[in-house]
């Protein structure tokens, strides 16, 4: 499956949902996704919020807001429902987005293929591949394990080893970081199909939305409102006496 702008939408949705204080479930996914609720894949939903700051290309610069996903498949409805939310409230890097950020925010859906163990840390590609890591500190033997998405180490100008080594402090690892710990990292690669959209994009398509909505309510007073022909004249007859 190819991500898609309705997967963005969707998770907008929700998210306004929630921020007026109503319950996310009642959004149904069927009615933005069709069929493709169902459809299961391991996701990250992010939320980026446009500032008052130049980027160095001239436009309006853009950061991070929350990023939260699961590496387990699960049905993109109850996937995108639940992480619009967590990624949005819950990523503790962050404080809670509040309903006056709507306006700034974009939101970008990442479907999450192709898993394989790496041949070796460096065995990925830059800007291809979102990278997972394992490993234990050598001095506690604490687990530690992170991720990236495939756009991340490009975006921020890093080669390989300056995205690992970001990646094993952003894992929570506060030790030294040489070469036998990059060599020791498991690392498995992946892609993501992504999709992207912005708060104003999408108050375009619920504004589309409705207005289809209420041309097919139109169409359905219409058609209820059709009279049998044999009741035709004495329908017009009563209209006409101004019979109840």
């Amino acid at each position: 499956m190819v991500a898609s702008k309705e997967h963005c939408y969707y998770c907008f949705e929700v998210l306004v949902k929630h921020l007026d204080g109503e319950d996310a479930v009642e959004v149904d996914a069927t009615e933005v996704l069709g069929d493709g609720a169902d459809a299961e894949y391991p996701l990250f939903v992010t939320w980026n919020i446009s500032t008052s700051h130049r980027g160095r290309n001239g436009g309006t610069d853009v950061c991070l807001r929350g990023c939260i996903g699961n590496f387990s498949a699960q049905p993109l409805g109850d996937g995108l429902r639940e992480y619009a939310v967590v990624s949005a409230v819950r990523d503790t890097r962050f404080s809670p987005i509040g309903k006056h950020e709507l306006a700034r925010l974009s939101c970008s859906v990442s479907l999450l293929v192709d898993f394989e163990d790496a041949a070796h840390p460096l065995d990925w590609v830059v800007g291809e591949h979102g990278i997972r890591i394992f490993f234990r500190d050598p001095r506690s033997g604490k687990a530690h394990s992170a991720t990236y998405l495939p756009e991340i180490a490009r975006e921020q100008g890093w080669d390989h080893v300056a995205a690992l080594d970001s990646l094993i402090r952003k894992s929570g690892y506060a030790g030294p970081i040489d070469d036998e710990l990059r060599d020791g990292l498991r690392v498995v690669r992946y892609r993501s199909a992504k999709a992207k959209c912005t708060y104003a994009e999408y108050l375009a398509w619920a504004e589309s939305r409705l207005q289809g909505d209420a041309g097919d309510d139109e169409e359905d007073d219409v058609a209820s409102a059709k009279i049998p022909a044999e009741d035709e004249d004495t329908a017009v007859r009563s209209v006409i006496a101004g019979s109840p």
